[in-house]
């Protein structure tokens, strides 16, 4: 079972128990060493869920002054993972989440606030089990995007995306 630590220091911030179950039905989603698809199993990827994780739900002061001190980009962002040095402890690490950035977010894509968040859960829970999107030739993105399917996460553009290779093969014949 995952225990997941909530502190919410902005308004907007999802119920602890929401966090809960958005974190630990992904990292049962994504436990298999088989997502790896280089031959290594991601941190946390060893057949078992993580144990412990850690979240805040901050406003784009805060994450701005965390995006520049540990990413040197003096912007907001809407998600931040920071992994533990030690695995072995069963604790991944803290996700820092920030609502008003999310939020904006979800407006652009005319979907609700909530939705985005879990998106944002799921992503920051892929960096703390080992995934990084800018590395590893697209194993994360594709892993996030089955994730969110099964979490009935799935944005339009996931969904088109989806549909447009198996019409292009019918096309193609």
């Amino acid at each position: 079972m995952l225990r997941v630590d909530v502190q919410a220091k902005s308004a907007g911030a999802p119920p602890a128990a929401r966090v809960r179950g958005v974190l630990s039905r992904a990292a049962r989603a994504a436990k298999t060493p088989a997502s790896a698809g280089n031959g290594r199993a991601p941190r946390g990827a060893t057949g078992r869920a993580p144990r412990e994780v850690s979240v805040l739900f901050c406003a784009d002061t805060r994450m701005r002054a965390l995006n520049r001190r540990y990413r040197g980009q003096d912007r907001p962002t809407d998600v931040l993972a920071f992994p533990t040095a030690d695995s072995e402890s069963g604790f991944l690490g803290d996700i820092v989440i920030s609502v008003p950035y999310a939020e904006r977010e979800a407006r652009r894509r005319r979907e609700p606030g909530a939705r985005e968040i879990d998106r944002l859960l799921v992503h920051g829970l892929l960096h703390l089990m080992g995934y990084d999107h800018e590395t590893d030739d697209g194993e994360m993105d594709a892993l996030e995007a089955r994730i969110r399917r099964r979490l009935g996460l799935a944005d339009s553009a996931e969904s088109s995306a989806r549909r447009v290779p198996a019409v292009r093969a019918r096309r193609s014949r």
